[in-house]
């Protein structure tokens, strides 16, 4: 998704002359640290999920977590400000309140599962880093479906896209924590089943 969302959509960021630079002008330098910032969070968040990485290297997977809270913290509120300067430009009042609500939804989720582990609560602070990561995907998913469906080309589709996916991502993170607990169940299950039908 990365790499489509770079080539189909932020293609101007390696090319200072795409006339697009012009409607980015007012707000250019809130990009650079808006871009980083969340690069940083997709990059380094499917890190944070590996079960091998945090068993034998707990340092690095606590360091790379700052990083991704940091990350969190820049991305979401310039986001926001930078889909303010879009509103100046032409934008629909509509993408301020949904580009509002998912910075507050993702600082959110991150605070609650920066709680947790600061708390001692392992299972719970996974729990709400899922929830965390899957609203970091809103900006990766509202480019994707756009450009692969070609509803991009469709007026008034971008917002309705956009909805979609900022009131999507915490049911996809709870559906994807359901189905990680029945897989986790069912070799407990089984082993019951077993020592059931010996005894």
């Amino acid at each position: 998704m990365v790499a489509y969302v770079l080539r189909h959509n932020e293609h101007f960021l390696i090319d200072p002359k795409d006339p697009v630079w012009q409607h980015y002008q007012l707000f250019k330098w809130w990009l650079l640290p808006h871009g980083l910032a969340g690069a940083c969070v997709l990059l380094l968040g499917p890190m944070q999920f590996s079960d091998r990485l945090r068993q034998c290297f707990a340092r690095l997977h606590r360091v790379v977590g700052r990083f991704y809270i940091a990350g969190v913290f820049t991305a979401a509120p310039l986001g926001f400000y930078i889909q303010h300067f879009q509103e100046r430009t032409g934008a629909t009042r509509s993408f301020s309140i949904a580009a509002a609500l998912d910075a507050t939804l993702w600082m959110l989720t991150t605070s609650i599962a920066l709680v947790f582990i600061l708390k001692g609560k392992v299972q719970q602070h996974r729990q709400w880093m899922t929830r965390s990561f899957a609203v970091a995907l809103v900006f990766l998913e509202v480019r994707v479906i756009l450009g692969v469906t070609g509803w991009e080309r469709i007026p008034g589709a971008d917002e309705t896209v956009v909805w979609i996916c900022v009131g999507f991502p915490i049911f996809l993170a709870d559906a994807v924590l359901q189905w990680q607990e029945l897989r986790r169940n069912r070799p407990i299950a089984a082993k019951a089943q077993a020592a059931s039908a010996i005894g």
